[in-house]
């Protein structure tokens, strides 16, 4: 079992809508003061001043809501040693430099190679800066925040830092996606046995008003905003419509997005379908009814879907970027007898296009696309190797700190 800490202080904490974001969806006034507080217990609990019977070899931070940890830490030679996790660089936590003087911050912190960016107070920067190691949530991702294309204006830091900077692909729980026994399906399938996979085509269609026929069905599941690909996915959807391809559409987001969708769903009735909001049961009934999942995402620094569809023998097409690039392999690249999905490098929608359709002809192979399943479901996705790799890491960083105060 995991001891779980909760950081309670109801002027900050207690309140309707997220952790991040009130009800209409717009980030809290006052994030920078609840965050720092919640860096502020974290130091106190790492360097034992919590009142607790333990203290922590090694402090994990992930993403800017805990930037701060590591700087309140570095105070201390006896300090634990220091992780942080970045899962998606364009959340930064920036706030105005008044901000930073409410906090109290020592002053000898604003600068461009501490919490300064660019005239406001970063707190991402705190974990990249002070932490021992960074990670991300893929390899590729790792590469390719060191770029100016998706480092979000950090990419010299991160190169900087190079060589404490690792990606580790996220897994998935194996237990709550396993198409043999997922208790949101009515019928279940595994490797060996997928005859129960058309069954449960046959009821999402079903379920989903659409004509049970047995063409080709295309799913996407995701946030409708711009970094998903949306746009280029809402443009090649007529001719795929017209090709006799049926789509199920899950999510919501931006009304620019949403209302395309609406008036193809409104054109291609029984061809078509679109839920807006999020329903976890549907999600699992896509993942296992589709033919093919599109993910055309922008950027992506690991991306769950792809694993969770290739899991339940549908197979991807995604745009080759993060964590896209490192769980999907395309027949050009290595063959039938090797691939898992199909990959598009083009950023644009002509790009996307020619990758459904070299995934379609395939379709039409049931032989090759039997062998496609089946590389895919054979992967382990879970968390188990994930796992020992933190775990080496987590080695590595106890080591170095050992021998830094050694020194």
């Amino acid at each position: 079992a995991v001891t779980l800490w909760l950081v309670d202080c109801p002027p900050l904490f207690d309140r309707p809508g997220n952790p991040y974001k009130n009800e209409e969806g717009k980030d809290w006034w006052d994030n920078a003061h609840r965050f720092e507080l919640f860096g502020k217990v974290g130091a106190m609990i790492a360097m034992g001043e919590a009142g607790l019977s333990w203290r922590p070899d090694l402090v994990h931070c992930n993403d800017w809501q805990t930037g701060l940890i590591p700087v309140f830490l570095e105070a201390y030679h006896d300090r634990p040693g220091t992780v942080f996790t970045i899962h998606n660089l364009a959340y930064q936590g920036l706030f105005y430099h008044e901000t930073f003087r409410a906090l109290g911050l020592p002053d000898s912190l604003w600068n461009l190679e501490q919490l300064e960016f660019y005239g406001q107070l970063s707190f991402i920067k705190g974990g990249l800066v002070f932490s021992d190691r960074i990670t991300t949530v893929s390899p590729t991702y790792a590469l390719e925040i060191q770029t100016p294309e998706f480092g979000n204006g950090l990419d010299g830091l991160l190169r900087h830092r190079q060589d404490a900077l690792t990606g580790i692909l996220n897994g998935i729980d194996n237990r709550v996606w396993n198409p043999e026994e997922d208790p949101e399906l009515s019928f279940h399938y595994g490797r060996d046995h997928l005859k129960n996979k058309t069954q449960c085509q046959a009821g999402l269609q079903q379920e989903l008003g659409l004509e049970v026929n047995g063409g080709p069905l295309l799913g996407f599941i995701g946030r409708l905003v711009e970094q998903k690909g949306v746009d280029w996915l809402v443009s090649v959807m007529p001719h795929l419509l017209e090709q006799g391809c049926q789509f199920v559409v899950l999510g919501s987001g931006e009304a620019s997005y949403e209302e395309p969708l609406k008036r193809l769903a409104r054109q291609w009735p029984g061809q078509m379908s679109l839920t807006l909001g999020y329903n976890e049961g549907l999600s699992h009934r896509i993942t296992a009814g589709c033919d093919l999942f599109l993910m055309p995402s922008r950027f992506e620094p690991c991306g769950l879907n792809q694993m969770y569809s290739l899991r339940y023998g549908t197979i991807p097409v995604v745009h080759g970027v993060g964590g896209l690039a490192d769980t999907v392999q395309d027949p050009q690249e290595v063959g039938i007898d090797k691939a898992t999905g199909f990959v598009f490098t083009g950023a644009n929608a002509d790009s996307l296009l020619a990758a459904v359709n070299r995934a379609l002809q395939v379709f039409e192979k049931r032989k090759q696309w039997r062998r496609l399943q089946d590389n895919g479901m054979a992967i382990d996705y879970s968390w188990k190797q994930r796992a020992r790799t933190y775990g080496d890491l987590y080695q590595r960083i106890l080591k170095e700190r050992d021998q830094q105060q050694l020194d």
